[in-house]
């Protein structure tokens, strides 16, 4: 299997992405794996080549220009033919490469993946789904911000695809997919949730269980959960600031005195594990589902953790043939429809 990493993606860029591609390689499990990183050889040649896989599992692909933040997706896509993401994405599209993944900008990543390797027939609109902690484990939550306007089949789309997606790559049996929604009750939430509610409840082989509020989402009250992109990006983006503000409030209280101190080393493990299950970087990316290819978009400031387990995201999805399966899906959906 071969994946292509867009080594110029992300804050941390290349430094820390290649530090990233390095350490995926040194895990045992991923022997079967070569990971192909695109960017300026002058930058990223000299973290790499002496990497005991160089030459072998880890290949480098020259693409010399870099798409900054102040382009649009499209335009920047259009404009810089010779862009780490753009040549990665072509690599994935000729077949050289199984999947990408980049850390890069979300709307330049989508122009570019879905330029090179298109959508599934039958798929109208692809969405980012991301994976989110709860008390009971891994959440899929889709759409994350590809879709910001919907309409109901997208959003029945969305649940199918996020179904497919926990139980394949998260490993949850009959994964439980729920519609997120202001009201638990069926009559609640935007004409477009309604509508999308009446679909979902008719549609055989889903284990779909009604609508979710959002205070419910963290507690695992779904494996599932389905919005719209506008909704989804602001859901992600809260909790992560939220978790962050909590991290912080906790140090600065337990640094307050010296019962403070003694408090938080007594509860030492305790933090250090909520630490761990609200940290983004354990889950690695976002999957891009509806692609014709596997693509994985990481958070801007993945760090070197953060990419190995987004390269890891994105080996589970071609190795458990994600696309295919939703191909298959949205080929019966077609069917049905016509």
């Amino acid at each position: 299997m071969k994946i292509a990493l867009d080594a110029m993606g992300g804050d941390h860029a290349p430094e820390e992405i290649v530090r990233g591609a390095l350490e995926f390689l040194e895990e045992p499990e991923h022997r079967d794996v070569e990971v192909i990183l695109v960017g300026s050889e002058k930058d990223v040649a000299p973290l790499a080549s002496a990497s005991r896989h160089w030459g072998t599992r880890l290949q480098l692909v020259h693409a010399p220009e870099r798409i900054g933040m102040d382009l649009a997706p499209t335009e920047a896509v259009r404009r810089f033919k010779e862009a780490s993401i753009v040549v990665a994405a072509g690599l994935v599209g000729s077949g050289q490469a199984d999947a990408l993944v980049s850390a890069g900008n979300t709307g330049v990543t989508m122009v570019a993946a879905l330029r090179a390797f298109g959508r599934i027939r039958g798929v109208e609109r692809p969405a980012v789904a991301t994976v989110v902690p709860t008390l009971q484990g891994p959440a899929v939550l889709c759409d994350v911000g590809a879709n910001v306007d919907c309409r109901p089949s997208h959003l029945v789309a969305f649940a199918q695809m996020g179904s497919v997606y926990a139980e394949q790559v998260l490993g949850i049996p009959k994964p439980r997919v729920a519609l997120l929604s202001n009201g638990e009750e069926e009559n609640k939430g935007s004409e477009v949730v309604v509508a999308a509610h009446a679909q979902l409840k008719e549609l055989a082989g889903l284990n779909f269980i009604g609508n979710i509020e959002g205070r419910d989402i963290f507690h695992g009250g779904a494996d599932v959960v389905v919005c719209d992109g506008f909704v989804g990006n602001i859901v992600l983006k809260l909790s992560e600031g939220l978790a962050g503000a909590i991290a912080t409030m906790m140090r600065e209280g337990a640094n307050r005195n010296w019962r403070t101190k003694l408090g938080a080393l007594l509860f030492k493990s305790a933090l250090f594990e909520l630490r761990r299950r609200m940290d983004y970087t354990e889950y690695g990316g976002a999957l891009l589902l509806g692609a014709a290819r596997v693509c994985v978009i990481s958070h801007g400031a993945s760090n070197a953790k953060a990419i190995k387990n987004a390269i890891g995201v994105a080996k589970e999805a071609v190795s458990r043939d994600v696309t295919q399966i939703i191909a298959r899906m949205a080929q019966e959906r077609v069917v049905t429809e016509i």
